[in-house]
């Protein structure tokens, strides 16, 4: 019996050190890849077209999808507040928590998410394809590195359409809420608009940009690090795509977690 229990702690404890040494070396490779998209950024010149394609494809498409998301949201969260406060008799302040809301943590955030499925599982599954057709190969042996011609370009645009986006989601998520406090809870417009700027600051704003662009990063180096290490044919470019898109959605919560501590619990 003690037996059993010793081989089965002693399988348990290098299971556990293996996944340990799996997760170490997958940050590892993420931090290695980012180093090395900006040493290739700040070095050598912009493929600005390659850029403005890549603008166009995650900001210009996504401006839709982006709106009517947090147009919803805006009203799910007046609602939902709405449903408290009118039992206190404070319905002046809906405004203020729903702007807060929204420019601190729901903009950012689901604006995230929502490139994240859209765009991030695009970049992996176009990078994963040329990977499995040795396309990348071809890139290599042509002396191109594929850091330079498919990370760059993805990482800029990324870093400057996101924190586009997720202002134009703020905007629409308070209108969103404007909606639901004039029109259905009787909250004078004039009234509800001095009770959404009363309690915003800069920090407020500056916040939620700040973590649309670490979003922004987590996005576009996990999307590429998947496409580069597919392998398997058809089967491993929607794995890859998958585990991308996975794999930034926990790391972007887990990140807002962390930047709302250092922001509003240690960075006063």
């Amino acid at each position: 019996m003690i037996t059993r229990l010793s081989s089965s702690f002693v399988q348990t404890t290098a299971a556990a050190g293996a996944w340990a040494v799996d997760l170490f070396w997958y940050a590892g490779s993420l931090c290695l890849l980012l180093a090395q998209t900006l040493g290739e950024w700040l070095t050598r010149p912009w493929r600005r077209q390659a850029i403005m394609h890549e603008l166009w494809k995650i900001g210009v498409q996504s401006w839709f999808i982006v709106a009517v998301s947090s147009l919803f949201i805006g009203m799910v969260l007046a609602f939902q507040s709405a449903y408290q406060m009118q039992k206190l008799g404070a319905e002046m302040y809906i405004a203020s928590l729903v702007a807060l809301s929204v420019v601190r943590e729901i903009g950012p955030v689901i604006t995230a998410l929502i490139i994240a499925g859209r765009v991030g599982s695009a970049i992996a599954a176009e990078i994963g394809t040329m990977k499995v057709t040795e396309q990348i190969d071809a890139l290599v042996t042509l002396a191109a590195d594929p850091v330079h011609h498919l990370v760059v370009p993805r990482f800029i645009a990324m870093l400057v359409a996101l924190p586009l986006l997720t202002l134009w989601a703020d905007a629409i998520g308070i209108f969103g809420g404007f909606l639901i406090g004039t029109m259905k809870l009787g909250v004078l417009p004039s009234l509800y608009w001095k009770m959404t700027m009363l309690p915003l600051v800069l920090k407020d704003l500056s916040s939620g940009l700040l973590k649309s662009v670490i979003f922004a990063a987590i996005i576009c180096i996990v999307s590429c690090f998947e496409g580069f290490r597919t392998e398997g044919g058809a089967e491993g470019v929607g794995r890859s795509t998958t585990v991308a898109v996975v794999t930034s959605f926990i790391l972007i919560i887990a990140a807002d977690c962390v930047c709302t501590a250092l922001f509003y619990f240690v960075w006063r």
